[in-house]
């Protein structure tokens, strides 16, 4: 039986009472921010709901940490006292004191980040990439079909979305140039992902198998890894990222719990050659999302999560097979999700050819890369339960100079 709320949800919502997405907010003329979940156009103050309680107390935070600290078990519980109460009417009374409507609210960041990992797990963008700096040379390097490659970033610069983005300032050097100069980068990109929020730990020296996925990480939101790939291009080498990645992070308000993407499950692209053992998934974690990037309110991309060569399971466990530990608020980042047709590419680099082919927006201007006051959002949808589709609300940020 499909799972009716009698909260009002119109027609197409990103948050019917399938999703039930986390945020942290701070309603109208009130003090303190604490942790709520979207339903339709409104969320519910989840603080308010288990008030006097310790959960209530963990819930009437800034941050989503504390909760999710609680684990699996109680991430089920609190998730199927929520559907209970929005789908019958027992407490109504109750619910209809504690919601607010979605744009009265100001939103926050979700979670306090412990420690920020971006991976590179698209085989469709590593192709891209390595077609267009290295010409003459194999597309992918020997290691991208062995393990999913990564990079640590910075999480003090994770920032929710409609925060603004600050152009960055660096080391730059052409391939033609004499010297290296420094200035504000002139190729300022955008990388549409999808990001996971570790909830439950691990302890250091122990590493969390495929199969213990769920049981760590607690949900996802829409990521733009904002990138500077002029200051990239000179620094990257030996080492990786860094000044070109580190200034800002966007990721979306809402969480959306693993469990509401049960039906959004498919299984990977088949890998070739087979990995490791300790990458072999029994369940895969392929995801059916589909994402759209907009400039400037202008739809430039469709990018497929589907297609995803590594998964977000086989991340974590590589994550930690070294022993590394995990936190509750680790967040890591999918990479750049792009299809393999020319408008799902979910980078501008890749869209636009590193800047050979423009793209024309419909109010007659061209990029190449962004310019000052350009605004990008990027919105997803996947399968929910019941043959609705969920949503991730957005992920947006305006570059000023």
């Amino acid at each position: 039986m499909t799972l009716q709320t009698w909260v009002p949800v119109p027609e197409g919502s990103d948050f019917p009472v399938q999703n039930l997405p986390y945020g942290v907010f701070t309603p109208p003329r009130a003090q303190g921010a604490r942790v709520g979940v979207a339903i339709g156009e409104q969320v519910l103050d989840l603080s308010a709901i288990w008030a006097g309680t310790p959960l209530g107390a963990d819930l009437a935070t800034g941050s989503l940490n504390r909760f999710l600290r609680r684990g699996p078990a109680e991430w089920a519980y609190v998730r199927e006292r929520v559907t209970a109460l929005l789908t019958t009417e027992d407490q109504r009374r109750l619910v209809e004191a504690n919601l607010y409507p979605i744009d009265q609210v100001t939103l926050h960041l979700p979670v306090e980040v412990a420690d920020y990992v971006d991976f590179y797990a698209s085989e469709q963008h590593a192709t891209n990439l390595g077609r267009m700096f290295r010409p003459d040379g194999a597309a992918l390097l020997p290691n991208w079909k062995h393990l999913p490659v990564g990079y640590h970033g910075r999480s003090g610069t994770v920032v929710v979305s409609g925060t603004d983005v600050v152009r960055p300032n660096g080391q730059r050097k052409g391939p033609q140039d004499p010297a290296p100069v420094f200035g504000p980068s002139v190729k300022l990109d955008i990388e549409a992902e999808l990001g996971f929020v570790v909830g439950a730990g691990s302890a250091m020296g122990s590493a969390v198998g495929v199969d213990e996925f769920a049981q760590h990480v607690f949900g996802a939101v829409l990521l733009n890894d904002w990138s500077a790939r002029d200051i990239q291009a000179w620094e990257y080498v030996p080492l990786g990222p860094f000044l070109g990645k580190s200034f800002a992070t966007s990721i979306s308000p809402w969480v959306v719990p693993l469990a509401a993407l049960e039906a959004a499950r498919v299984a990977t692209p088949v890998q070739d050659p087979e990995p490791l053992p300790y990458l072999v998934e029994k369940e895969p974690w392929g995801l059916d999302l589909r994402l759209r990037v907009e400039l400037n309110g202008a739809v430039v991309s469709r990018p497929p999560y589907a297609g995803m060569y590594w998964s977000p399971a086989q991340m974590l466990a590589h994550t930690t097979v070294n022993g590394a530990a995990l936190r509750t608020g680790d967040l890591f980042g999918s990479g750049t999700i792009s299809g393999p047709e020319a408008d799902q590419r979910g980078s501008l680099i890749e869209l636009t050819w590193n800047g050979r082919d423009p793209i024309a927006l419909p109010d007659g201007t061209t990029r190449t890369f962004l310019e000052d006051g350009d605004t990008v959002t990027i919105t997803a949808s996947a399968p929910g339960a019941d043959g609705v589709r969920i949503g991730f609300g957005e992920v947006s940020g305006t570059v000023r100079g």
